[in-house]
């Protein structure tokens, strides 16, 4: 799989590992920065990820920030972005199941490496349920009309 992944200063310890994960299982991972701890603002990586999905370049984008909180509020502003603060396992296989995210975010400061990568497993390995919830995700996306 193709996985886009940013993060601004708060999250860029726990993007390596994420990294680092990502590519031992095999996967395609695109690193959008940030690229150091050097403080920066997290709606310029949440962008960087979200065009990176829209466009095709990735299937799946990661971001994190300190807490996850701003950097997905920053990308569920582009339009198509369905990007969900993910704090387990079974948020993160919910996200995919039922909201069908194409963007999950993390807390680098928040949660343990071992819960994010078990929550990236959960949320890989789960497929989207379809049915009612494609009612609801066609809710969200006429929203973006508005």
């Amino acid at each position: 799989m193709k996985i886009a992944i940013s993060s601004d200063h708060g999250g860029f310890e726990l993007k390596g590992v994420i990294c680092d994960y990502l590519t031992k299982k095999g996967h395609t991972v695109t690193d959008l920065g940030t690229n150091s701890p050097e403080s920066c603002d997290y709606a310029d990586y949440a962008e960087k990820c979200a065009h990176a999905v829209t466009s095709g370049e990735a299937e799946l984008g990661i971001l994190v920030c300190g807490t996850g909180i701003g950097i997905s509020i920053a990308a569920n502003k582009i339009k198509g972005i369905r990007c969900a603060l993910c704090y387990s396992p079974e948020t993160a296989a919910l996200a995919k199941e039922h909201n069908n995210a194409n963007i999950i975010a993390f807390g680098g400061r928040t949660m343990s490496e071992q819960s994010v990568l078990a929550s990236i497993d959960a949320y890989l390995n789960t497929e989207f349920a379809g049915g009612r919830h494609q009612r609801r995700i066609d809710k969200i996306a006429a929203l973006e009309q508005r």
